[in-house]
């Protein structure tokens, strides 16, 4: 592992990169859909059942499958990454639906009767209230969801898209177990990373709750 690491440096960090921002667009891309969805299920109680339940099952959708079948569909190549982006962004989006029409429905009645008080109505309210007090729940949601993609592009190497998937491919196809190893490690590591910073920005973007957790 350390020998194929240091032998090969730009390969693993291109790699690496390229997992990264597979892993993170997808869910920057699924969170600014599932945001306007997930709050007219919540705004129109109706249509929370049907809405969560096809987002469950686009999720059920196998991923190499999903894969395979985007160039047809987008007109692509087959070792675009546009497929792996827009495959995993469907993903995302089913995952991230239900998570902040939760999330809306967890503000309190009386919370949006003081701002519509206050003067907050329609899009300010639910930009300067009901979102805010709705991060916990979405960033529990954009954990899942950052955190599955790490894991699912990797097996976008099936299909020739270089990733750290590579290395599992790589140390399969020679016998060499280090290989996959530090494929392994190298996926955790970012899946890690990018679980610390969303949870950071969660903190940054909820003073307040800190403030109470030191009542």
């Amino acid at each position: 592992m350390i020998n194929y690491l240091k032998n090969n440096p730009d390969n693993v960090a291109q790699w690496f990169f390229a997992h990264l921002w597979l892993s993170v667009l997808p869910v920057v891309v699924g969170l600014v859909v599932a945001l306007p969805i997930g709050w007219i299920a919540s705004r129109y109680k109706w249509s929370y059942p049907p809405i969560t339940n096809l987002a469950g099952l686009l999720y059920t959708i196998p991923s190499l499958a999903l894969f395979i079948i985007m160039p047809s569909i987008l007109g692509t190549k087959i070792l675009s990454p546009v497929n792996m982006v827009v495959a995993l962004s469907v993903y995302s989006v089913a995952l991230l639906v239900r998570v902040v029409a939760d999330g809306l429905n967890s503000v309190a009645p009386d919370v949006r009767a003081a701002a519509t008080a206050m003067g907050f109505t329609g899009f300010s309210r639910f930009l300067k209230v009901d979102l805010p007090i709705a991060v916990p729940v979405i960033t529990a949601g954009l954990r899942v969801a950052t955190v599955s993609n790490v894991s699912l592009v990797s097996i976008g190497a099936l299909i020739g898209v270089p990733q750290l998937g590579s290395l599992f491919t790589t140390g399969f196809g020679r016998y060499i177990p280090g290989i996959v190893l530090l494929g392994v490690i190298l996926c955790l590591l970012l899946a890690l990373v990018l679980d610390g910073l969303i949870l950071l920005g969660s903190r940054m973007l909820t003073p307040w709750q800190r403030a109470v957790a030191k009542r």
